[in-house]
């Protein structure tokens, strides 16, 4: 029996080679070492694909965002055509009177209207409702019989979008009878 070597025990005897746990003479390492270079290619490949095609989808959703944007008031704009035409017919008619220039103002007005309710605008029109500060603008205070706080007379109405001012209504508020308030 040969003398007994402590930096051998564990380690393979004969002719295997010592990282090659399989005996086989590094062979199957060969073999394993091309396996592991061909599914670490398989996996860039799929990494870089993907990587594309996020890339892509981002690209195409930035389109998208510009498209919207820059045509984001078109169905509001044609709405608003037969408005300009009905205008420009009144201006170019001739034998105008007042009552035909009447007529035609409120079928204008009728028509801004109904582009204005397709669009979701809506009208802050607050006579007689309580101040809303975020709603309205007081642009001065009057006694009146009406209770503190009360809009006496709107001078300008004001509009909403989708829950948000696009202008506040310009009001009168009352301070209350005998200016109390």
């Amino acid at each position: 029996m040969p003398p007994h070597d402590p930096r051998t025990d564990g380690a393979p005897q004969g002719d295997a080679h010592p990282i090659d746990p399989t005996g086989n003479g590094g062979q199957d390492l060969e073999t394993l070492l091309q396996k592991a270079e061909s599914e670490a290619a398989e996996l860039k490949d799929a990494w870089l694909r993907a990587k594309a095609e996020s890339e892509n989808a981002r690209r195409q959703a930035q389109q998208d965002l510009a498209r919207a944007t820059k045509f984001a008031i078109e169905k509001f704009a044609g709405d608003l055509l037969p408005v300009i035409d009905a205008l420009e017919q009144s201006l170019t008619a001739g034998n105008v009177t007042a009552e035909t220039l009447r007529a035609g103002s409120e079928l204008t007005l009728k028509n801004l209207r109904s582009a204005f309710s397709r669009a979701n605008v809506q009208e802050i029109d607050p006579a007689g409702e309580k101040f809303d500060p975020h709603r309205h603008q007081a642009i001065q205070m009057v006694e009146s019989d009406a209770p503190a706080n009360t809009v006496v007379t709107v001078y300008q109405k004001g509009y909403v979008l989708n829950d948000r001012i696009l202008r506040p209504a310009m009001v009168t508020v009352s301070s209350g009878p005998g200016g109390q308030g």
